[in-house]
């Protein structure tokens, strides 16, 4: 073998050893890169509200939600003929994703005559398989007003003065998806409200909600809520909220069946208000029914 032999067989040697060096270091890179993107849990509760109170989910940017939430409750010894229950009290709602991450709401219940409205941005998402991201936070900062009329003179004078009440509620919303079937949420809670000049009830709340959802098929799931009140109103006897009930995806619509002892819909109202045990006895169960309609308003062309 020549000398001109041996030359050009180390040239193919060390040019293929180089470029096999070459390709695995850019295969590193790759996988280096595809491990550092992180992958985020999706539909941890499929809908903005569990049932009773916001979930940690937010809407795909200009995506408006549209929705229908009745409760239906009797009234003990009522001697009236009403169709299904003696009371029906609706609240109708707009929902807006500025973005992916912030969401607005506003809404009115017929019943008490409520206005509610909120702000909610998504703070923190979960991820998969990473010790990092363990769960999802969002943020929520609601507010409702009432306006209360009273009577003044005699009897036969009508109401001549009125005044408007706020209240605002601050949740943080703390959340995982345990399992594909299994999501949890804590959600501590402050509530303000001004104060009433007719008793001594505080008017800064403190409690903390739990919520979980169970997925029983494709397209439902059980959901359940239970709001403890650590400073609770002391004027007239309130219990804790507590729901549980039934979630049905059609398509972009979500249908929502409920048992709860929550009259109200504003957080402030059902969270510290409820008047009414959870219990069969004297009409304490209502029955609750929400539509949610999903109508994307960005052309995906």
């Amino acid at each position: 073998m020549t000398n001109k032999h041996i030359f050009r067989l180390l040239v193919l040697f060390f040019g293929s050893v180089g470029s096999s060096m070459q390709s695995q270091n850019l295969l590193e890179q790759l996988n280096s890169e595809f491990l550092e993107k992180p992958v985020f849990e999706i539909a941890t509760f499929k809908t903005t509200r569990i049932g009773l109170g916001h979930s940690i989910e937010t809407r795909k940017k200009e995506t408006l939600e549209i929705s229908l939430y009745n409760r239906y409750w009797n009234i003990p010894d009522f001697e009236g003929q009403r169709f299904l229950a003696d009371v029906v009290s609706t609240r109708y709602g707009l929902d807006y994703a500025i973005s992916d991450k912030f969401t607005v709401g506003l809404a009115y219940t017929n019943y008490d005559k409520i206005t509610d409205g909120f702000l909610k941005y998504k703070l923190l998402k979960q991820r998969q398989h990473s010790k990092k991201g363990l769960v999802s936070i969002t943020l929520v900062q609601g507010f409702s007003h009432r306006k209360s009329e009273s009577m003044v003179g005699n009897i036969y004078q009508p109401a001549t003065t009125s005044s408007n009440k706020y209240a605002f509620t601050s949740q943080v919303l703390v959340a995982r998806k345990l399992n594909p079937d299994f999501s949890l949420q804590i959600t501590p809670t402050f509530i303000h409200r001004e104060a009433n000049d007719l008793n001594n009830d505080p008017n800064n709340h403190f409690a903390i909600g739990f919520g979980g959802r169970h997925k029983i098929g494709g397209h439902a799931a059980i959901v359940s809520e239970y709001y403890y009140v650590a400073n609770p109103i002391k004027s007239i006897d309130t219990y804790n909220v507590f729901m549980v009930g039934v979630n049905w995806e059609v398509s972009d619509l979500m249908l929502q069946f409920q048992i709860t002892n929550a009259r109200n819909f504003a957080e402030d109202t059902f969270i510290t208000q409820t008047t009414n045990n959870f219990n069969a006895k004297d009409g304490n169960f209502h029955f609750g029914f929400n539509a949610t309609y999903v109508l994307p308003t960005r052309n995906k062309n």
